[in-house]
């Protein structure tokens, strides 16, 4: 058994524990950063009634559900570069007042349309205006330098604002659109009889119309963010992200194209009653799953790419 000479011995000789980074830090730097985290604190306590609704209304609507997973990625995000965010620098007027400006612009704006917004318009400018509120706080306790570390995980929080009503109708219209080109070009592709009018598709035994709700636009939009976070997290020069990311429009546009396909197929060679099967009203999930794989290729080359330019090869 060793003796107290040899345990004080061995503590003496251990390595130092290391200590959180944020320690090692001027008081002036450490207030810094915890008076960022009690502003972000109580500006949440004063938004907590249209959060709350907000919370409501995403966990019911279809298209929106994604807000509510927005704060855990930006936290996760934060906390995986921890190590690379500069320490608190000096505050951000200019930033602060900008952010600042337009979420009282947003407030203002819901103040001034309150009885002519619809619900969902009202939770989006109710908020923009607190992620705006949130960003400036950062640029006035950690700085510009830090809020320039930080830019990709404070801009992922423009997530939790709802999509306005224009801006929905806008992008189900053009995903209709795309769609029902894409279809036809299936259509053509697989032999299948097919007299199309607009959005019209007249298959042996049964006519088909891509409605507006059938345009996919959840599904595109959750694709939207996998490849947005998976350029972020796996790929380091900026060409090859925007590729990634772009690439997701052509990539929604084919998916729903290839669900109509699928439809109409299984109605030519089924039965008429296949509009009304599973696959048609609860078969999103499938086709979503199925356009992640063409993503991760996609992600899998430019990433290997990336490495060999990296080692030279």
């Amino acid at each position: 058994m060793p003796t107290g000479t040899a345990l004080q011995d061995r503590r003496a000789n251990a390595p130092p524990i290391p200590q959180p980074a944020w320690r090692g830090l001027p008081r002036p730097r450490r207030l810094r950063a915890g008076g960022c985290a009690g502003y972000v604190l109580l500006l949440t306590l004063l938004f907590i009634q249209p959060l709350t609704r907000l919370a409501v209304y995403a966990a019911h609507s279809e298209l929106h559900s994604y807000i509510l997973l927005t704060p855990f990625i930006t936290g996760y995000l934060l906390y995986i570069q921890r190590k690379r965010l500069p320490a608190p620098d000096r505050r951000s007027i200019g930033g602060a007042a900008i952010l600042g400006g337009l979420g009282f612009a947003a407030l203002a704006a819901r103040c001034e349309w309150r009885g002519v917004l619809s619900s969902n318009d009202g939770l989006s400018l109710m908020a923009l205006a607190f992620v705006s509120f949130v960003v400036a706080g950062g640029f006035l306790f950690l700085g510009r330098k830090w809020m320039a570390a930080a830019a990709f995980p404070a801009t992922f929080l423009i997530f939790m604002v709802p999509l306005p009503d224009a801006a929905v109708d806008w992008l189900e219209k053009a995903s209709m659109l795309a769609s029902a080109d894409a279809a036809a070009m299936y259509f053509s592709i697989a032999g299948t009889p097919v007299a199309r009018q607009g959005t019209v598709f007249e298959l042996p035994g049964i006519v088909l119309r891509v409605a507006q709700e059938c345009s996919g636009i959840r599904s595109s939009v959750a694709l939207f963010i996998a490849g947005l976070l998976a350029s972020h997290l796996f790929l380091r020069t900026r060409w090859r992200r925007v590729l990634l990311v772009l690439f997701v429009i052509p990539l929604g546009i084919l998916r729903n194209g290839f669900r109509i396909l699928v439809i109409g197929l299984l109605c030519v060679h089924v039965g008429p009653h296949m509009i009304d099967s599973s696959i048609h009203h609860r078969g999103g999930p499938i086709f979503f799953a199925l356009s992640l794989i063409p993503l991760y290729l996609l992600l899998w080359w430019l990433r290997s790419q990336e490495q060999r330019v990296k080692r030279g090869g």
